[in-house]
């Protein structure tokens, strides 16, 4: 489950498919750079909400696990 979502926030990012598999390097002038396209600052706000909610998670674990130890 955990590889399901780190792949969902890669692809709402936009990395996956950046690292060319087998002889898929493009011949010629590569194409924009990141940080060109239109869906970047949305990539980015997903990324955000989705590392705090990974250490709203971690900070409800700790808590947890303290009330349990007390």
């Amino acid at each position: 489950m955990s590889l399901f979502v780190l792949e969902i926030i890669l692809w709402i990012a936009g990395i996956r498919g950046h690292i060319p598999q087998s002889d898929g390097f493009p011949i010629g002038r590569s194409g924009p750079s990141f940080g060109t396209g239109t869906g970047t600052p949305m990539a980015a706000l997903a990324v955000a909400a989705a590392v705090v909610a990974g250490l709203a998670l971690v900070l409800w674990a700790v808590v947890w696990l303290a009330i349990k130890v007390l």
